[in-house]
């Protein structure tokens, strides 16, 4: 009889262990593979957090000064990627799913010249100064199908706090400038970028 039973307790353990096995390996791939940004249950985006911690791959930008007054984004344009996915651009000239690539708005510091510009100990130029918004997209082809595998968001353009969340910009807003403008290169300026653009990651 205690033979019958050990032989049940050792089945039983060993079934346990397959289960185990069985659930956890998924469980585990997924998390790996998941987005560094939550989606909420209505199609919202949470502002996301940690980002510049990540890849900083340039600033572009183009102030009011040189823009007639009226420039689309005055601001400095700080850029961030994810070490994994700036990897996998250098080597396949392509952002893996479920890249995220945050542009940090900041201010030109209080211009003093026509052209925005200011002069400082290190001569006439611009410098930053205060965070004001955050803009994101993020590749899944799936969920983004319509505009070419990518999504834009925005957080705010306006100094912090940024909106909690933020909805899945209109085309005519974001995707439809990538579209006609950056569609060859995965929807991303790289252009602007030396790092993705040169593809010399050091």
């Amino acid at each position: 009889m205690q033979k019958y039973l050990l032989l049940i307790i050792v089945g039983l353990g060993l079934a346990a262990s397959a289960v185990y096995l069985l659930v956890a390996k998924p469980v585990t791939a997924a998390q790996t593979e998941q987005s560094s940004v939550v989606f909420n249950a209505d199609g919202t985006m949470q502002l996301p957090t940690g980002f510049r911690k990540w890849v900083f791959v340039g600033a572009p930008l183009t102030p009011n000064g040189l823009n007639n007054g009226k420039a689309g984004f005055p601001e400095y344009h700080h850029v961030y990627v994810e070490q994994k996915n700036v990897d996998a651009y250098l080597k396949t000239g392509e952002f893996p799913e479920g890249t995220v690539i945050v542009k940090e708005l900041t201010r030109v510091l209080d211009p003093t010249f026509p052209d925005s510009s200011r002069k400082e100990p290190s001569g006439r130029g611009y410098f930053n100064g205060e965070y004001n918004g955050i803009d994101l997209s993020i590749k899944d082809s799936k969920r983004f199908a319509k505009t070419n595998g990518w999504g834009f968001f925005t957080f705010g353009h306006h100094p912090l706090p940024y909106d909690k969340t933020a909805a899945e910009k209109p085309v005519t807003e974001c995707a439809g400038c990538h579209i006609a403008n950056v569609a060859a290169t995965d929807m991303t300026w790289i252009q602007f970028y030396p790092l993705l653009r040169d593809k010399k990651g050091y």
